[in-house]
């Protein structure tokens, strides 16, 4: 078998599981494991998968840059936010994480809503210029341009000051056995301080990053109290969220 063809039936079995097992696919083939983990890691070397151990998931399509993120799925992102903005009761310290899904979740506070924002990117706190009764506390740090957010030792030093209700989380990659992910390990350890700063954590994901993988965990999914999502993401997959105490909200 030509080395294109059995890449592509790895792709092709990827597409339909949602997950390559690189001992069943060497049975499969008649071929070494060395043979098929070589084969996984080309194919993730041209970001058309994630390895994971054992074998490969679907790679995330969002660790492109901030621009480009803006053009996938944007239908989805805005249904997305605008159920997850219902969550938000006034008066709350809630922190924005960056990205175009939260962008969008601005877009859906009422201009005259009472609220406190915390939040490291400053996209987000520029997008709140208009919003006269929210306060917003921005997280300085290093500006990681990829993102359009702040990292780094001030980051996390102004996090640990920080208590608030409701994080809403970014990521590329949320998955029931492997958790969160992102692309940046940097942006990992942010992450990872704000969910700890919050008393609950909220991730917004369209089904492009539903049981997708990137390179660097974030944490665990139980530590997510809300998955919003579209309602088209299969319910025996959203099953695995709830079985681990996670509340799955569908965006209509």
């Amino acid at each position: 078998m030509l080395t294109t063809h059995r890449k592509q039936l790895i792709l092709d079995t990827l597409k339909r599981d949602g997950q390559v097992i690189a001992k069943t696919m060497s049975q499969q083939f008649g071929l070494s494991e060395d043979t098929i983990r070589r084969d996984l890691r080309e194919l993730a070397e041209q970001g058309l998968l994630q390895r994971v151990h054992g074998g490969a998931l679907p790679a995330s399509p969002s660790v492109v840059d901030l621009a480009g993120r803006k053009l996938l799925a944007t239908d989805a992102k805005t249904a997305i936010a605008k159920a997850a903005a219902t969550l938000i009761q006034p008066k709350q310290i809630i922190i924005l994480d960056g990205g175009t899904t939260t962008q969008e979740l601005v877009k859906h506070l009422p201009l005259d809503f009472e609220l406190t924002v915390v939040t490291h990117s400053p996209t987000i706190a520029v997008a709140l210029i208009d919003h006269r009764n929210i306060d917003v506390i921005m997280l300085g740090g290093k500006l990681f341009k990829h993102s359009m957010v702040n990292i780094g030792a001030a980051a996390m030093e102004a996090i640990s000051h920080i208590r608030a209700d409701i994080y809403f989380m970014g990521v590329t990659g949320i998955h029931a056995e492997l958790g969160l992910s992102t692309g940046d390990l940097e942006e990992a350890h942010i992450k990872r301080a704000l969910c700890a700063a919050a008393a609950e954590t909220i991730v917004m994901a369209s089904a492009d990053k539903i049981n997708a993988a990137s390179r660097y965990v974030i944490g665990p999914t139980s530590d997510v109290s809300t998955l919003v999502t579209e309602a088209s993401v299969d319910e025996s997959i959203l099953k695995s969220f709830e079985s681990l105490g996670v509340s799955v909200m569908n965006a209509k």
